[in-house]
């Protein structure tokens, strides 16, 4: 019972995965990604109820969630109509999680994937944003705001570590 958390984010970056294989204008495409979405929220909901939080389930939480938002942008990147400017504003939030990651894996030999609220926020709103995407980009705007937000702060709590 302890390894369900574990086996329930294995399932997410599968899940990620096969968003590969279906049409973004797809049902399918749509049920995996609620679903990714929901049991992102379940395993770490469920880890802290059966009380077996691991650092090895946060860090596969946090490649599960990585794996999950490059997946979905890999399909949505061809049929979102973003601008430019918003594509390469999610390019530094990716620049500033890198270079949050380098530090401690430079400094103390390990990686460093803290979950701290405002990540968990983003995360949420993230999910939610997405497919209001496809009718304004204010949604997602004001996502990348809180990403910027939530990056930065990830790597002031990352140095205090």
């Amino acid at each position: 019972m302890t390894l369900l958390p574990n086996i329930i984010t294995l399932i997410r970056i599968a899940g990620s995965l096969g968003l590969l294989l279906c049409e973004v204008t797809g049902v399918v495409f749509w049920i995996i990604y609620s679903l990714c979405g929901i049991s992102d929220i379940a395993d770490g909901w469920l880890a802290r109820k059966l009380k077996c939080v691991t650092k090895t389930g946060a860090l596969l939480d946090s490649l599960a969630d990585i794996c999950f938002v490059a997946c979905c942008a890999w399909k949505l990147k061809p049929i979102l109509e973003l601008p430019q400017w918003l594509w390469l504003w999610a390019g530094v939030i990716v620049v500033i999680k890198v270079v949050n990651q380098l530090s401690p894996l430079v400094m103390y030999g390990r990686c460093c994937f803290p979950h701290t609220l405002a990540n968990k926020i983003t995360g949420f709103l993230l999910f939610i944003a997405v497919p209001m995407t496809f009718l304004s980009i204010v949604p997602i705007t004001i996502v990348a705001a809180i990403a910027t937000f939530a990056a930065i702060r990830e790597g002031h709590y990352i140095s205090r570590k």
